[in-house]
């Protein structure tokens, strides 16, 4: 292992001790929050090294990016679970749905019918998450929190998606009980929408970044999405 995997390596560590530790002290049992390690701007060499660590879950913002990576790892040595958390826009559905594994972003019945009727038939359906502009951000993407039930049970329709639960972004804000405060209408909304459906697989609550992952773990996340405290800061190309 080189001095690079060193570095990642314990990255990931460290995070991984973060989630356990907000686990521990939010009275929850280990194993109940899952890292989704974001590797958008870095390179496929990079997601191998982190890949070798024990990390199998990767999510990817730039959905031709990703679908670069996907390509470039597959038949690897590890079987990796690629989740799409950034915007889909129509023209890009296909690419989603024969590449990527999950889908956190769906808020319209169009995306999320382009998706499904686009799904391979040999593939296992598509896990998606209905994304929520839980606090209401003029910037953010997302359905309004009033919306999601009715979208919900539409896409629970669908043969070839599975939908597995709520995805939230929301604007950053100073403090952990804020932090909490701001998670738990996501928490509210996830327990409304499991109740009144009856899903029996909706059982993902994506929330919970590098800054508030011990806020969002504490409101109830099963999935926190990582990417600059294991990776690092962002690459981009100007």
């Amino acid at each position: 292992m080189n001095t690079s995997d060193h570095v990642l390596s314990d990255k990931l560590h460290a995070v991984q001790a973060r989630i356990e530790a907000a686990c521990v002290a939010s009275g929850r049992p280990a194993g109940s929050v899952q890292l989704l390690a974001v590797s958008k701007t870095f390179s496929a060499d990079d997601v191998r090294q982190v890949a070798a660590c024990g990390q199998r879950d990767f999510g990817e913002n730039y959905i031709q990016e990703g679908v670069d990576k996907i390509t470039a790892l597959k038949g690897g040595a590890h079987v990796l679970v690629w989740h799409c958390i950034g915007p889909i826009q129509s023209n890009k559905t296909k690419l989603v749905a024969e590449h990527f594994n999950w889908a956190h972003t769906v808020d319209r019945l169009k995306i999320a019918q382009r998706l499904n009727d686009q799904r391979p038939a040999h593939f296992a359906p598509l896990n998606v998450c209905l994304q929520v502009n839980i606090d209401g951000g003029d910037t953010k993407s997302g359905l309004a929190p009033g919306d999601v039930l009715a979208l919900a049970a539409e896409v629970a329709k669908l043969p070839r998606l599975v939908l597995r639960g709520l995805m939230t972004i929301p604007d950053p804000v100073e403090g952990f009980q804020p932090q909490v405060a701001v998670h738990a209408k996501a928490r509210a909304l996830f327990d409304e929408v499991k109740v009144v459906l009856d899903l029996p697989q909706f059982d993902t609550l994506s929330m919970g970044m590098t800054g508030d992952l011990e806020a969002a773990i504490h409101a109830g996340s099963t999935m926190v999405r990582v990417g600059t405290a294991i990776f690092g800061g962002r690459q981009y190309t100007v």
